[in-house]
C-alpha cells in the first residue's frame, strides 16, 4: 500500500495561505455586530407587556400604590392596568414585600392562556435614594424580578447614566446591542427573577437589558424630573441612551423646588412640563405624567404623553 505523502507543496501551501487570509479578512470585514445571527429571536419579542405596547407606539396606563398585600396584588393584576408603580420612596423599603407582590401578581390564568410566560402587568418600583439611586438596591429588585426601576430626582447627565449602568449587565461578546451605550456592572445571580419571569439563566440574561437601546431588553429605566435643575438640563438627560421613559409625574417636587409648594397645576410648573414634554418628542424618548379624570388623561394623550400614571390604572379615569 502506497505511503500517503505528508509533503505540502507549493501548490497546496498557496491555496493555505489564501484560504486563511480570506478567513481573516472575512472576521475583519463581518465585526462583532453580525454575530447577532448567531441569537435565535426571541419569542414572544418581549415578556415586559408595557415595553410591547410601548414598541408598538402606544400608550400604556397603571397606579401608584403603596399596599402591597395578596389582595392589592391580586386585584391589580386583572384591573387593566399595563404597570403598577410601587412607590418605596415615600413608603417603607421592604424588598420581601416586594418579592411576594410580584409573585401574588402572577396571574397563572392569563399565562396559560397567552402560551408564554408574559404576565398580564408589569410591575415596576421606585426606591429612596435619590440621583439615580442606589446599585444594590436596583440589584436586589431585579434579581426579584421586577421589570422596571423609576429613578427619583435625575437632575442630570451623569445621575441618567449611573441609572442606565446599574441596570444592565456587562456586555456580551454574541449580543451586539449589550455593547452599545453605558456599559452595565450588576452582578449576575437572578435566582427570583428567573422563577418570576418563568425563563431560563440563558434567556433572562438577553431580556434582562434595558429598551429601547436594546430592542430585545425587557427592562425599563425610568428618569423623574422633579428640580429646576433638572429641567434645565433635560435634553441631555433626554440623549442619554438606555432612558426608556422620562416622567414629570404630577409636579409636586417641581412645585416645591420653585418655592410653590402645593401648587402642581400652576402656569409654571406646567410649562416646565412642557419644557420635558419637548425634549421627550426630539430624542424620542417615551414621556410619562400623572392625569385624574377622563378630560385630562385625553388631553395628556392628545400632548403625546404616552406613559400615564392614573388613580383606575387605566384610561377610563
Amino acid at each position: 500500500m502506497r505511503e500517503r505523502s505528508t509533503f505540502t507543496g507549493p501548490a497546496r501551501l498557496g491555496r493555505t495561505v489564501v484560504a486563511t487570509a480570506l478567513a481573516v479578512c472575512l472576521a475583519l470585514l463581518v465585526g462583532p455586530g453580525m454575530l447577532q445571527a448567531q441569537l435565535p429571536a426571541l419569542k414572544p419579542a418581549h415578556l415586559n407587556p408595557v415595553i410591547e405596547k410601548l414598541a408598538a407606539g402606544k400608550a400604556v396606563f397603571g397606579p401608584i400604590i403603596s399596599d402591597l398585600s395578596m389582595q392589592s396584588a391580586r386585584t391589580w393584576a386583572r384591573s387593566g392596568a399595563d404597570y403598577v408603580w410601587i412607590d418605596m420612596e415615600h413608603s417603607p423599603l421592604n424588598m420581601e414585600a416586594l418579592n411576594q407582590f410580584i409573585a401574588y401578581s402572577n396571574d397563572k390564568a392569563y399565562v396559560a392562556q397567552r402560551g408564554d410566560t408574559q404576565p398580564r402587568v408589569a410591575i415596576f418600583a421606585r426606591f429612596p435614594p435619590y440621583g439615580g439611586s442606589d446599585a444594590w438596591i436596583v440589584k436586589q429588585a431585579l434579581d426579584i424580578g421586577l421589570m422596571g426601576v423609576i429613578f427619583n430626582t435625575v437632575n442630570n447627565k451623569e445621575e441618567a447614566i449611573a441609572a442606565v449602568r446599574s441596570m444592565r449587565y456587562p456586555p456580551q461578546r454574541n449580543d451586539p446591542p449589550t455593547q452599545k451605550g453605558p456599559i452595565g456592572y450588576r452582578g449576575f445571580a437572578p435566582g427570583g427573577a428567573l422563577w418570576n419571569w418563568g425563563v431560563g439563566g440563558a434567556e433572562y440574561q438577553r431580556r434582562a437589558d434595558v429598551w429601547p437601546l436594546n430592542p430585545s431588553g425587557d427592562l425599563l429605566v425610568s428618569a423623574m424630573i422633579e428640580t429646576r435643575e433638572a429641567v434645565k438640563n433635560i435634553e441631555e438627560i433626554a440623549s442619554v441612551p438606555g432612558i426608556g421613559v422620562i416622567e414629570a409625574a404630577a409636579g409636586g417636587d417641581l412645585s416645591n423646588d420653585l418655592g410653590i409648594a402645593n401648587q402642581g397645576t400652576s402656569p409654571e410648573v406646567e410649562a416646565m412640563r412642557q419644557t420635558i414634554l419637548r425634549a421627550c418628542l426630539k430624542y424620542n424618548v417615551v414621556c410619562g405624567i400623572l392625569a385624574n379624570g377622563k378630560a385630562q388623561i385625553d388631553q395628556r394623550l392628545k400632548e403625546g404623553w404616552r406613559f400615564i400614571t392614573t388613580p383606575s390604572g387605566t384610561s377610563a379615569q
